[in-house]
């Protein structure tokens, strides 16, 4: 499969977005599985979606700062919000994230009912238009996101429960409206789930997967004509299910030997 270059115009700067996404997603994706939290990044991206959304039916420009100001100051919110019942309902958090996650959700269409464009736009929300992506646009999430993994990795170990759910939600804010919500959920869980049995190693792994996930869902929906969003998705599980399988190969492969010695 060849790409012209016209193409190749629209694709870099998409795939320059997955590399900026899978970078910050990727570390706080697997705090989000040691914490057991799994819907949490659908919870804060549907509220920042509704920030966007609110700002939108205001009559804010789609790309200016005050739908940013919106979105971010939504997340923000549930960010909050969400901490506060981690300590009061934390027998409970993941249904509680369910809860605020279909409240956001359903908060959503109610925000599009009056408005002719209401499908479309909840359609880019939540699939994104992740070849549509701006290239200005990226210089100053890069920034922003240089800034979470600073933060991140810098403070991890003496950063307060509210401080991951801020960091979470700025993250998860830029995110969605750079690739849709999907996506956002896509690559936050399945590359940190694709490598869950490796020791040595897992972060850069889970990386790879998830940029050679985006590579190769944004050449074959540009090649197929199909929506990249989608097939980005289907192209890192397709990755992250042939990873985990080929950990569990290695892992039989090594435990024979041993069990053999042992008869």
């Amino acid at each position: 499969m060849t790409l012209g270059a016209g193409e190749l115009a629209i694709v870099l700067p998409a795939l320059a977005a997955g590399v900026l996404v899978c970078a910050t997603h990727v570390p706080l994706g697997m705090q989000v599985l040691a914490r057991g939290i799994v819907f949490i990044d659908l919870a804060i991206a549907q509220i920042a979606g509704c920030g966007v959304l609110l700002a939108d039916q205001l009559g804010f420009e789609a790309e200016g700062i005050a739908v940013q100001i919106a979105a971010l100051v939504a997340a923000l919110a549930g960010a909050l919000l969400l901490t506060w019942t981690e300590r009061v309902f934390a027998d409970v958090q993941e249904a509680v994230i369910g809860v605020v996650f279909i409240l956001a959700a359903t908060g959503g269409v109610l925000l599009l009912a009056s408005n002719v464009h209401g499908g479309e736009h909840l359609r880019d929300l939540l699939v994104g238009q992740i070849l549509w992506v701006q290239p200005s646009r990226l210089a100053w999430v890069a920034l922003v996101y240089a800034a979470i993994l600073a933060a991140w990795f810098g403070f991890r170990a003496r950063m307060p429960r509210a401080g991951f759910y801020v960091l979470f939600a700025i993250a998860v804010t830029l995110s969605v409206q750079l690739v849709g919500v999907y996506l956002v959920f896509a690559s936050l869980i399945v590359p940190p789930l694709a490598t869950r049995r490796m020791t040595r190693g897992r972060l850069a792994a889970a990386w790879a997967i998830g940029v050679a996930g985006y590579a190769l869902g944004l050449v074959v929906s540009t090649m197929a004509d199909l929506p990249s969003g989608p097939v980005i998705v289907w192209m890192l599980v397709a990755l992250g299910v042939a990873a985990d399988l080929a950990m569990r190969t290695r892992d039989s492969a090594a435990a024979v030997p041993g069990h053999q010695r042992g008869q």
